[in-house]
């Protein structure tokens, strides 16, 4: 295990499951919302707090589309391109998007790790059409200019956030 790592959040979690196999899903999405990804150093410690194998932990963690192994951003960001998106023009959304984080293409975190941006085949609300959503809230009829003010805004909540710090 990693000497550095904290693991006094993850104690908290599990103090609030019973101890396992039962409690694998609930455990690690709050693993999740907590780093905003699977930390490598949770398997095994959950797996042994929980008395199952780190293989069966990972599958589960592999298995389901929402778990990440991959840092994310405190916003995550999802622009759908499905069909009707890219028809009503998802691509120039995703596009300026990308350049109001300074994302190169095949980058979907920011190095601070405030944004990641997600392109998705659907979010399910075709009829309004183009779609995007940030930490689940949706954003409906997005242009690019309507994508800009959302990030902006998302960049002052952000200074907010560090002034009171």
């Amino acid at each position: 295990m990693s000497q550095g790592f904290d693991f006094a959040p993850i104690d908290r979690i599990l103090d609030n499951y019973p101890r396992n196999e039962l409690s694998t899903i609930a455990i690690l999405q709050d693993i999740q919302e907590r780093y905003h990804y699977l930390p490598r150093e949770a398997f095994p410690y959950v797996a042994k707090a929980i008395g199952v194998g780190e293989a069966r932990l990972y599958g589960v963690a592999t298995f389901y589309e929402n778990f990440s192994l991959e840092p994310k951003g405190k916003y995550l960001i999802r622009c759908c391109d499905g069909t009707a998106c890219h028809v009503r023009g998802s691509i120039p959304i995703l596009e300026r998007i990308r350049t109001e984080l300074g994302l190169s293409q095949g980058q979907k975190t920011t190095e601070d790790l405030n944004f990641t941006l997600e392109t998705v085949s659907c979010l399910g609300a075709c009829g309004l059409a183009p779609v995007m959503t940030v930490n689940g809230t949706v954003y409906p009829a997005m242009t690019p200019d309507s994508a800009t003010e959302v990030i902006r805004s998302l960049w002052e909540e952000l200074d907010r956030e560090g002034a009171e710090e």
